[in-house]
């Protein structure tokens, strides 16, 4: 199968990549930088240069494969809406070339659709206005997979979970971690019982390409620890960087995390059991803690470093 990917050189792409090309599939990656061209044909991939937000490029590269997955995203905290828009353009050019295809389209969604409860593959996200997150683009996906066969896109929604762990990663735990030691407390907001799922960056990888059978309309969830209190969390990053664990009131939580307060207040929990059910998928890699405790996080420096 050739298997057009976006995003491929990337956190989650990476092992992607490298799971596709071992079960023998042929890999086109999308790349927006010579370095990330470098990266993809090391690996054994061919790159294609360009950017997400070039819609004719995108629907060019899922033209020429066999299977789509979209993992690509513009990672811009401070214009949260026009990532947003670009994301809804790039899920909406891909579908129209992909309609009545019955070609697979997995893209990169979230389990953070909703907060409270427990997230399971049978709820939709309530997010559809195009200034909404990610554009309204797991919707926008999903209606097209709802519609008669000549127009069906085969879409396949991954909901990745809001911590994707492993060495090396510069995600929300390396935030936590880098702020942990700039103000010498590793700290949770309020009493700390609102939950954060996880999943290492390997298992995420391997459940991406058992997907690829899905059916249109399939809602993954990779996700193997459904909800972590964020008090414990914040617990095995402060063993981790030797400092305190400590309560940050919610009216300070923006001083002390900047941008991510607002995310870890969030209570998410979200369930895989469907998911573990439909494709057999079982978590083998070290969990959150397991990683915090084993130095996973150990090389991540303070800003002023």
């Amino acid at each position: 199968m050739h298997v057009f990917i976006t995003g491929g050189s990337g956190w989650i792409g990476t092992p992607v990549v490298a799971e596709l090309l071992a079960a023998g599939h042929r890999v086109t990656g999308l790349a927006r930088s010579d370095a990330s061209a470098g990266r993809l044909a090391d690996a054994g991939a061919e790159p294609l240069r360009g950017d997400i937000r070039d819609v004719d490029l995108l629907r060019a590269g899922v033209a020429a494969s066999d299977a789509v997955i979209h993992l690509g995203y513009i990672h811009d905290f401070g214009d949260y809406v026009a990532t947003g828009l670009v994301q809804r353009a790039a899920v909406q050019g891909i579908a129209d070339e992909l309609a009545g295809t019955d070609r697979p389209f997995l893209f990169a969604s979230g389990v953070a659709v909703a907060a409270g409860g427990m997230l399971t593959e049978a709820d939709r996200s309530p997010d559809r206005a195009p200034e909404s997150p990610r554009g309204g683009s797991e919707n926008l996906a999903l209606d097209a997979a709802a519609l008669p066969a000549p127009q069906r896109v085969r879409s396949v929604a991954l909901r990745f979970a809001p911590t994707v762990h492993g060495p090396g990663d510069h995600g929300f735990v390396a935030v936590l971690t880098r702020i942990a030691r700039e103000r010498g407390v590793a700290g949770y907001i309020g009493d700390g019982a609102n939950r954060w799922p996880a999943v290492h960056r390997l298992d995420a990888a391997h459940l991406v390409t058992l997907a690829l059978d899905a059916p249109a309309g399939t809602v993954v969830h990779a996700v193997a620890e459904e909800g972590i209190p964020t008090r414990r969390i914040a617990e095995a990053i402060g063993a981790a960087v030797g400092v305190p664990t400590a309560s940050i009131p919610p009216e300070d939580a923006a001083a002390h995390f900047g941008w991510l307060g607002g995310f870890f207040g969030l209570d998410v929990a979200a369930s895989s059991a469907r998911t573990r059910a439909q494709f057999g998928w079982m978590p083998t890699h070290p969990t959150l803690e397991e990683d915090l405790a084993g130095g996973a996080y150990a090389a991540v420096a303070t800003a002023s470093e």
